[in-house]
């Protein structure tokens, strides 16, 4: 069952995560921490696709602090 709090594997995410603005950034960043907890405690390991998902958006944060 899918929900807003979690972006599973399966679910859709952005190519160009540079068009996003940044509250939407955000809420995504959310999801994925989320999905990577229950990952976590779920299967004791976390979906190669998440954890690349987390590293985009912590790559793009990351960007976006740049002076």
């Amino acid at each position: 069952m899918h929900d807003n709090l979690h972006l599973t594997p399966a679910d859709p995410f952005p190519a160009d995560l540079s068009v996003i603005p940044d509250e939407k950034l955000q809420v995504l960043d959310s999801q994925v921490q989320r999905q990577l907890d229950r990952e976590i405690v779920d299967d004791g390991e976390t979906d190669p696709e998440t954890e690349f998902r987390h590293y985009e958006l912590d790559e793009e944060f990351d960007e976006r602090g740049k002076p």
